[in-house]
């Protein structure tokens, strides 16, 4: 028999979410809002098959590897995709041209393979701006000479639609930044045509954020929230209307009473001060758990919240039974997602986020789509 974990995905959640993101944009945005559903990292750990049905209401599909654009293409997707950091070799452009999968541009090296391209192609392209995130994107200064040498490119038929982006650093916590990012954008871009990509997670979910965006063909990039996951620190995903949309489930395989005074685990991390009933879960940090999660982390066993005591270890974890007195081997446990603690709850007891989580649970946990 199979060691008793499994991730449930929930397409059902994944459309609701995106179905929250619609409407959120739609009450927001000055003009209809396009949604390029964000499914990197194998759709952050929920499966690109789950997320091509799950998100199929979708105007498009946002990733970074080259593979799985192509897996979503074979799934049967036929509307545009985005490369986020776009393509790293020239070889890569047939693959585009073939499959017709846009990119992200954001620097001159990739300017130089599209310019060398020896056929047209017609590749989409949204041409990326730093606007104070440093990490990928043409600077202010040089960024309206890089959109005119896309839209040459565009003329000799190599690239097709041509658009404008750039991403925020600090949407989840300082709006201020943002609208100054906001502000970076609008003054660069001014004047130049094209659709419009600029709001994450974070800043499609804050009021009145989108409805600053300039330009009338805009395309927001949801990634987390879609997920069932807050992008805010402190504020859960069932405030803003979310549904999780992975639960990662398993069962007790021990259930032993352990006098006070008694230590749990490596390192001895905790110590009993009364008699006390512990089970061991089949779920540890190689399934992607987190390792540094601290005891009192919420967990659920047969429906009751109880909480982890002691340290993770690579294949098992700790939970108090005191709470749950009719638990024994085989009483199921939630992690976290549906009928157990939020997968935010997790991440802020392990201090990180939901999105680590989610997209580091490891391949030998199987997923079941719902």
């Amino acid at each position: 028999m199979p060691r008793p974990i499994l991730a449930t995905i929930d397409v059902g959640a994944l459309a609701h979410n995106l179905n929250r993101v619609a409407r959120r944009l739609a009450d927001d945005a000055p003009a209809p809002a396009r949604i390029w559903a964000v499914i990197k990292a194998n759709a952050y750990g929920h499966g690109l098959e789950a997320a091509v049905r799950g998100f199929a209401a979708a105007d498009g599909l946002a990733l970074l590897d080259l593979d799985e654009a192509v897996q979503c293409r074979e799934l049967g997707w036929q509307r545009p995709i985005l490369l986020l950091e776009g393509f790293f070799k020239p070889r890569d452009l047939d693959v585009l041209d073939h499959y017709r999968i846009g990119t992200v541009v954001h620097c001159h090296a990739q300017m130089d393979m599209l310019a060398a391209y020896p056929r047209p192609a017609a590749i989409d392209a949204h041409v990326m701006l730093n606007s104070g995130m440093h990490r990928l994107g043409f600077q202010p200064g040089e960024y309206r000479g890089a959109f005119d040498r896309a839209r040459a490119l565009q003329s000799a038929g190599v690239l097709g639609l041509v658009g404008k982006m750039t991403h925020f650093a600090r949407a989840d916590d300082d709006l201020a930044v943002t609208r100054a990012q906001l502000e970076c954008f609008s003054r660069v871009a001014a004047g130049l045509p094209g659709p419009v990509s600029v709001c994450n997670s974070a800043a499609v979910l804050a009021p009145g954020l989108a409805a600053r965006v300039p330009g009338e063909d805009q395309w927001a990039r949801p990634g987390i929230c879609l997920y069932g996951a807050s992008p805010y620190v402190g504020r859960d995903a069932d405030s803003l209307g979310l549904l999780p949309a992975m639960t990662l489930g398993s069962e007790l395989i021990s259930v032993h009473v352990l006098p006070a005074g008694e230590a749990i685990g490596y390192g001895h991390a905790f110590r009993t001060d009364h008699d006390m009933r512990v089970g061991i879960v089949a779920c540890g940090y190689a399934d992607g758990y987190p390792r540094h999660a601290i005891t009192g982390t919420p967990v659920t066993v047969s429906g009751v919240r109880t909480r982890l005591v002691g340290r993770v270890s690579m294949d098992m974890l700790s939970v108090d039974l005191d709470p749950v007195p009719a638990a024994d081997i085989g009483s199921p446990v939630i992690l976290w997602g549906d009928g157990g603690p939020s997968v935010d709850e997790v991440a802020w007891s392990s201090s990180t986020i939901a999105n680590d989580l989610l997209a580091g649970l490891t391949h030998r946990v199987p997923r079941r789509i719902r």
